[in-house]
């Protein structure tokens, strides 16, 4: 049986070739995974895989191309079951050699939130577990969950309801008590 080669998790710009893409995949074992899934906040990934390439765009930058797959397990924010949800998506940036920044001007959001200023090296990992974080639902949900109107207040009190916490519930009530009273 063939060696497996280690999956590289980084690429050293000095050593890509000009003249055709770098191909990589990664695909993190278990614990890797793991990792990641306690990075992000999540239950776990079942499932990992960051497939792409990079090559040149010009003399000095570098464009990474790739495709995200990926399983992953949340908790519903209403019953915080196990939800369980499929990415599939491309992922694009574009490593640019001099980008200008002045710290002392006042810095505007880039437009294409694909640049990023090039390092020495380009951290396939990062790469992987930002387009991951960008792609989880804010708000994973279980299509059966329903919310249901929940009441809380110190013994003895009448729960505030949701037509009294109204700003303009007060000024309602006093029109139509000054209504009655005419």
């Amino acid at each position: 049986m063939p060696e497996e080669k280690p999956q590289k998790s980084s690429l050293r710009v000095a050593d890509l070739p000009q003249n055709r893409e770098t191909r990589f995949r990664l695909t993190p074992d278990d614990a890797q995974r793991q990792r990641i899934a306690e990075d992000l906040g999540i239950l776990s990934l079942r499932k990992l895989i960051f497939d792409g390439h990079v090559r040149a765009q010009g003399r000095n930058d570098w464009q990474l191309v790739a495709r995200l797959g990926a399983t992953a397990e949340q908790s519903c924010v209403v019953t915080l079951e196990p939800v369980v949800t499929r990415i599939d998506q491309e992922v694009m940036r574009n490593f640019i050699a001099e980008m200008p920044a002045d710290p002392e001007e006042e810095a505007e959001m880039p437009e294409d939130d694909s640049r990023e200023q090039l390092g020495p090296e380009i951290d396939l990992i990062r790469v992987m577990t930002e387009a991951l974080a960008l792609a989880l639902p804010d708000y994973p949900r279980r299509d059966d969950a329903a919310l249901e109107n929940a009441a809380f207040s110190a013994p003895g009190v009448t729960p505030m309801t949701d037509a009294e916490a109204k700003p303009f519930a007060g000024l309602a009530q006093l029109r139509d008590k000054l209504g009655k009273g005419e």
